[in-house]
């Protein structure tokens, strides 16, 4: 289903709001060559928030093994 862009290529939304919306400018082009990408401490962040969840599994892990010893 296309929102019936110009190229008529599918449409890039996911149909949860009205398709109009999506004829706008019609360019397919514009949504894979406008990205954006992360800057180095947003990068730090995410990969520090990883770790701490990393860090939780294995605190679990160790845990869950410690009970099966006993």
């Amino acid at each position: 289903m296309t929102c019936g862009n110009r190229h008529g290529h599918g449409c890039c939304c996911d149909h949860s709001h009205d398709t109009e919306a999506c004829q706008n400018d019609g360019s397919w082009m514009s949504f894979m060559f406008n990205r954006r990408f992360q800057t180095k401490a947003e990068q730090t962040a995410e990969l520090e928030a990883y770790l701490e969840e990393l860090r939780a599994e294995v605190q679990a892990v160790e845990e869950r093994l410690e009970d099966l010893k006993k």
